[in-house]
């Protein structure tokens, strides 16, 4: 007689118990001043701006806003440091200034990863489990090649270029700097940097930090404000060296104001990142994979895998699993460590997204979100994915910088290689495939300066970044980010 065998039901009708972090672990000001000269300074305007938490659109604090001759005292500031300091100082010895840092990133982690998720809207598991950790990384590295810069380019002569002017974007406020600052100090560069206006507290929470380890007064200098602050960067004659990342848009704007003048620039810019999976690759941990890629981070990063082609024979069982699994993901209160998807960093960029949705549907694509339901105050966008998508569609060619993915499928290595290069960006790419022929293959063809095989969003400190094309030139990280800080002969 046949045994029966008893089918086990679980009730899915559950929900995780809330799991907050406390925002008591980090101590924010009521207002910030400038950081020039290895002190707080006012503003010469008398103007400041609120920073607000995106998650309930609460004010976190009132930030300085910087003029014209803000910015020429952070400059001047930074090249008397230069000139007296910090070009002169044995290379090990800067070392140890950059090796403190580090140590007290470390000791202060959970505070900045509060800080990172207040301002910034992302989950508290990305901010300490990747961007904290990241940052103080790559102060680690480069303290590291502080005396070996000889070792690093032999047979060469290195110095470094001057003074530094670096703006970095709102989405990765804290390691963004650290990808700037570390290399600039690591090669006897002194360093003027303006974070986003949105994400501030971060950066003068790590201008607290610089004042402890007892930087000499100048080498590094944070100054906040909005555009304006950083076209006055840019502008600034005494100024040797652009770093900026942000939009294709703006690093076109910076390449015309800097055209004649013998200053350096590296531009990390836009990204419309395609993520390719063949039939023959892992599906379920290419489902991750592409989660991980454009939904744990809200999309806001520029190297996001916001298009998805897929090998048709996949196409169906791919989809359907990968909607299974965005409809698991948790859209809400950042601080709560069970988070997968938290808040849209402000209101402007939110309906930047929201009309790239709009966009999708007008172009005839079909939209799938999960059912969730989204806080009453704040910028939210639930996880989006269209399918019945042309190569040609808006939501393809433009970067979103959204929680968005755009599914397409392709036939054979030549067709998806021809899709994935036909759009103005070059940042990133991912391979997913059980073949290292064909991983090798696709890295040679792909035009993408970044390309990941069998995972995504991968960083290491010594690992070069950058892109191609529209999206930008000069890498960050690596031995490679040390060049654009030397003059080399």
């Amino acid at each position: 007689m046949a045994k029966k065998i008893k089918t086990l039901r679980f009730d899915t009708d559950w929900q995780y118990d809330p799991a907050p972090e406390s925002a008591s672990a980090a101590k924010i000001n009521a207002q910030y001043d400038l950081f020039i000269d290895g002190r707080w300074q006012k503003p010469q305007s008398g103007k400041y701006f609120e920073t607000i938490n995106p998650a309930n659109e609460k004010t976190l604090s009132r930030v300085a806003g910087s003029n014209e001759k803000d910015v020429d005292r952070a400059v001047r500031s930074a090249r008397q440091a230069y000139e007296k300091v910090w070009k002169k100082m044995a290379p090990a010895e800067r070392g140890k200034y950059i090796f403190r840092i580090a140590r007290m990133m470390q000791e202060k982690a959970r505070e900045l990863a509060v800080i990172e998720t207040l301002e910034g809207g992302k989950p508290i598991r990305e901010s300490r489990d990747f961007d904290v950790p990241t940052a103080a990384q790559h102060f680690f590295y480069y303290a590291g090649w502080a005396d070996k810069l000889d070792y690093a380019f032999p047979n060469k002569k290195v110095a470094p270029l001057g003074v530094a002017a670096q703006i970095i974007p709102w989405n990765f406020p804290l390691l963004m700097a650290a990808w700037k600052i570390a290399p600039a100090l690591a090669t006897g560069n002194t360093v003027v940097l303006k974070p986003a206006e949105t994400t501030s507290l971060t950066a003068l929470k790590l201008a607290e930090i610089i004042q402890e380890a007892d930087l000499p007064h100048g080498v590094v200098n944070i100054i906040t404000g909005a555009g304006k602050t950083g076209v006055a960067m840019v502008n600034h004659p005494d100024v040797n060296k652009i770093a900026f990342t942000g939009s294709t848009e703006v690093g076109k704007i910076i390449q015309h104001s800097i055209a004649g003048t013998n200053k350096r620039s590296t531009l990390e810019l836009g990204g419309k990142a395609a993520n390719i999976v063949f039939e023959d690759a892992a599906i379920d941990q290419a489902v991750e994979g592409v989660v991980n890629g454009v939904y744990f981070n809200q999309g806001h990063v520029c190297c996001a895998g916001s298009r998805l082609y897929l090998q048709e024979s996949i196409a169906k069982e791919f989809i359907q699993k990968l909607k299974d699994r965005v409809a698991t993901l948790i859209v809400g209160d950042p601080m709560d460590k069970n988070t997968d998807i938290g808040a849209i960093n402000s209101k402007n960029q939110l309906d930047t997204i929201l009309k790239y949705i709009q966009i999708g549907k007008k172009e005839g694509s079909a939209i799938y979100q999960p059912a969730c339901s989204l806080p009453k105050k704040g910028f939210w966008c639930p996880p989006t994915l269209f399918t019945d998508v042309a190569q040609s569609n808006r939501i393809v060619q433009e970067e979103i910088f959204g929680p968005v993915l755009a599914i397409l499928t392709f036939r054979t290595d030549n067709e998806v290689i021809e899709k994935a290069n036909n759009t103005p960006y070059g940042l990133s790419a991912g391979v997913w495939t059980d073949k290292g022929s064909r991983i090798f293959n696709m890295t040679r063809r792909l035009r993408a300066g970044v390309v990941w095989a069998n995972t995504f969003n991968k960083f290491d400190a010594a690992s070069p970044f950058g892109g191609y094309k529209e999206s930008g030139f000069g890498r960050e990280g690596g031995l490679h980010g040390l060049t654009p800080y030397l003059e080399i002969i």
